[in-house]
């Protein structure tokens, strides 16, 4: 009976109705390994009951056809209020098997279709963003903000802070609160990261 409940954990009774997509970009999705990511969302849903799916890709049409398969085919897309990137790039970019991308051209690919979302980038990249790339960027995917950080990854991943972030707005629907609570309760990380919210 217990194998059967790890080969089928769908069965078992889901006690949340609030998910993270989670979105990592590995050097070859062929590779089965378990990523630090895995373990940290698996750390998330024990610590804060918050559930997720996680997915790799290595290319650019494999990040299209992820949130696709999110967007299109999941039931559930509602219930996702934060997709959580976890990719190499610089400030307005991401990388992707060498390749750059800018978040210009992922609005582009993405027009209209991520309506109510909040897309978080860990600090495996650096997000910083001017007034008009931002809103471009909400104006044409729809959605709610984008955040990350703008201080690169020295050692200190921002996993641990994401987990915060993603547990506080299980329990408040409302983003900029979120943020307020986010930086009151660890401070010296938002500040020591530069958390930031582009909405």
């Amino acid at each position: 009976m217990l194998e059967k409940r790890q080969q089928f954990p769908q069965e078992e009774p889901m006690t949340t109705d609030y998910f993270i997509y989670c979105l990592e970009g590995v050097l070859d999705v062929e590779i089965d390994d378990a990523t630090e990511t895995q373990k940290s969302l698996e750390q998330l849903t024990r610590q804060y009951g918050v559930a997720s799916i996680h997915k790799t890709c290595d290319t650019i049409e494999g990040l299209e056809d992820s949130l696709n398969a999110l967007v299109l085919d999941d039931h559930h897309f509602k219930d996702y209020e934060i997709i959580y990137l976890i990719m190499r790039g610089e400030a307005n970019s991401i990388c992707l098997n060498d390749y750059y991308y800018s978040l210009q051209e992922i609005a582009e690919i993405f027009e209209g279709r991520l309506a109510g979302k909040i897309l978080h980038f860990s600090n495996a990249k650096v997000l910083d963003l001017d007034e008009e790339e931002a809103q471009y960027f909400l104006d044409v995917t729809g959605a709610r903000g984008i955040s990350g950080y703008g201080n690169e990854y020295k050692g200190i991943a921002s996993s641990n802070l994401d987990k915060v972030f993603f547990h506080l707005f299980k329990e408040d629907d409302d983003m900029l609160e979120v943020v307020e609570e986010l930086h009151q309760r660890h401070y010296e990380a938002c500040k020591l990261l530069d958390f930031r919210l582009y909405y």
